[in-house]
């Protein structure tokens, strides 16, 4: 098992296992490049130096033509009002070095749980709020106007408590999250809560373990106060769910209702944060992980049988 230990400074070290592995992490700035352009051709030409952006971020498919794209794009880079926030993310995000470097550790954290991973090339963007992330196997593109935080002039159509996880400090965990479902597998066969219980929770898992000097409350997205709450009221959440029979819950209306976005889950009580049972996965995950010292990362990520992860976990809470 790998150990890391982080100081009362707070400081977290790496163990020279996985920091010694080759992965260097350098954003490309394509927002920098965009926003200069001036001409039709010269967005064609950019399109066509960044396919993957541009399939797969920008959507290509949604457009008649190449041509027509181009266009499109072009008023967006002459749009005053967008310029407020390129202005606001070259604030925020000035100085990269400190998302390079969770990126970088993260990846060589992967690296060391899967040593054939392919570490993807990052790029940055900004797009007038049209996608946050994109993380795939060769590709991930940051959405900067996203995560500028609280003070941007223009911010995603989106209720506060979802609003919230759009912060700078949120980025890199936010990226570890999509590059979990690489590795998790999942039945989706009969899926019941429990199933999305656990398939969130080794997703939260993965990430802890890909960046353990991240607080869980970046992970979750959940605030301080929120986590100490849920934390302390561990046993009470536990046994409404269990009393409640909504473990083995098919109905996806039920479910939604505790593993879905909502601002709490008044069922448990109105200061009960959404997503709860997605919490309660991921304790289950971690009670599993403790008591099968045996069981690698990677035979976590493939086990599909949930009931088997809740059984060998001796998961079991008290109530205050």
């Amino acid at each position: 098992m790998l150990f890391t230990g982080c100081s009362k400074k707070q400081t977290c070290e790496i163990p020279s296992e996985v920091s010694k592995i080759p992965v260097e992490i350098k954003v490309d700035r394509l927002e920098e490049r965009f926003f200069k352009i001036k001409t039709v051709p010269e967005m064609q030409a950019f399109l066509a130096q960044e396919p993957l952006l541009r399939d797969r971020f920008l959507l290509r498919d949604h457009y008649p033509s190449e041509e027509v794209m181009a266009q499109n794009l072009l008023r967006l880079a002459a749009d005053t009002s967008i310029h407020k926030l390129v202005r606001q993310s070259d604030e925020t995000f000035k100085d990269m070095a400190p998302v390079e470097q969770e990126l970088e550790n993260a990846f060589k954290y992967v690296k060391y749980y899967y040593p054939n991973f392919y570490v993807p090339k990052v790029q940055s963007f900004i797009s007038g709020l049209s996608r946050d992330l994109l993380v795939s196997d060769s590709l991930v593109v940051l959405g900067l106007d996203y995560f500028i935080g609280k003070n941007a002039a223009f911010r995603p159509q989106a209720p506060e408590y979802i609003l919230r996880r759009y912060e700078k400090q949120n980025l890199a965990p936010s990226v570890m999250l999509l590059v979990s479902n690489k590795f998790n597998k999942t039945d989706f066969v009969n899926k019941d809560m429990l199933d999305e219980m656990i398939d969130y929770g080794k997703s939260y898992y993965f990430a802890q373990q890909v960046m353990p000097c991240t607080p869980d409350s970046l992970i979750i997205w959940y605030s301080g106060q929120e986590l100490a709450d849920v934390k302390y009221n561990e046993g009470k959440i536990w046994a409404h769910l269990v009393e409640k029979g909504l473990l083995y819950e098919t109905s996806q209306f039920i479910t939604r209702k505790y593993v879905g976005e909502r601002p709490n889950v008044p069922e448990i009580s109105a200061r009960c944060p959404g997503r709860i049972a997605t919490w309660v996965g991921w304790q289950i995950v971690r009670s599993y992980m403790e008591n099968n010292p045996n069981v690698t990362l990677q035979q976590l990520m493939e086990e599909k049988d949930a009931r088997k992860i809740l059984d060998r976990s001796k998961y079991k809470p008290q109530k205050n």
